[in-house]
């Protein structure tokens, strides 16, 4: 187990600015990673759909739900067959 600590130590030590920024220096590394799965879930679709796609949707939904639940409207009933 120690030897796991150190080596994982060692790889921190491997980004520069460890004097001057102390542990802020991660700080763009976790910038673009989260700049990255933005642009992923906006723009990679899986089956027919993106993510945002799938959000916008499922708002709608619920919108939808809860005007029906306050009366706001009538649901539509299934046509009769």
């Amino acid at each position: 187990m120690f030897q796991r600590s150190k080596n994982l130590q060692h790889l921190l030590n491997l980004v520069p600015g460890k004097r001057l920024f102390g542990t802020y220096r991660f700080l763009p590394m976790f910038f673009c990673i989260g700049g990255v799965m933005e642009w992923i879930m906006i723009n990679v679709r899986i089956g027919r759909e993106t993510f945002y796609d799938v959000y916008r949707r499922k708002r709608s939904e619920r919108e939808y739900q809860q005007k029906i639940a306050v009366g706001l409207i009538v649901p539509n009933e299934p046509a009769a067959k």
